[in-house]
């Protein structure tokens, strides 16, 4: 009698086991970034949840993620969490995806300006790696405290301090207003939190 109870314990055991993982493997959200956009699909077992309104809020906080320079894929990562704890939807599995690669966030930004001449023209359409590992000679997008959005050649890192230089290395003088100005390539330092990230394609 004793071994039957045992094997019908084993036996349940067995069966919630295999049903927690049924559960947890449902209970996901898989997203896309291709640069610009995002798209998503959350998959959850329990039907009160309202996936819709879930699956817009993911898609406005990722594109804010892609526009600011202190966030990651961590910061990604956690902020859905909270936003699918919010609906009801314990622990998902976040799956992150993207046109360079899993756990990566791309994005498209586009050149203003002839500062990066010849490299970059105005109004170029180029791709973007949100991450901060830089190197001497990478083109960076920063949000200087001075210029604003800026997109740079890194020319110099000490520390945490990484110098900025355009490739348009004209110089021109202009006449406005009775005053001769000289007109050329910005040069600025920033901090690393400054950098939203590395060009990778153009």
């Amino acid at each position: 009698m004793a071994k039957k109870i045992i094997l019908a314990i084993l036996i349940l055991i067995l069966i919630l086991s295999i049903f927690a993982v049924f559960l947890s493997s449902d209970n996901s959200v898989d997203l896309f970034i291709n640069g610009d956009s995002v798209k998503v699909e959350t998959h959850c077992l329990d039907s009160s949840i309202d996936i819709d309104r879930l699956n817009d809020e993911i898609c406005d906080y990722t594109l804010n993620v892609m526009n600011d320079t202190n966030s990651n894929i961590t910061t990604l990562k956690s902020g859905i969490k909270d936003i699918c704890k919010k609906y009801g939807m314990e622990n998902p599995k976040i799956s992150i995806d993207s046109i360079i690669g899993k756990d990566q966030i791309p994005v498209i930004v586009y050149v203003d300006g002839t500062s990066m001449v010849p490299t970059l023209q105005d109004g170029q359409k180029v791709l973007l790696n949100k991450s901060k590992d830089i190197h001497v000679g990478d083109i960076v997008v920063a949000d200087s405290d001075e210029y604003g959005d800026i997109i740079k050649r890194v020319g110099d890192i000490e520390g945490d301090n990484v110098y900025l230089e355009s490739d348009n290395k004209e110089i021109r003088h202009e006449y406005k207003n009775g005053a001769l100005y000289e007109i050329k390539g910005i040069t600025t330092w920033v901090d690393i939190s400054d950098i939203n990230g590395v060009v990778i394609s153009y």
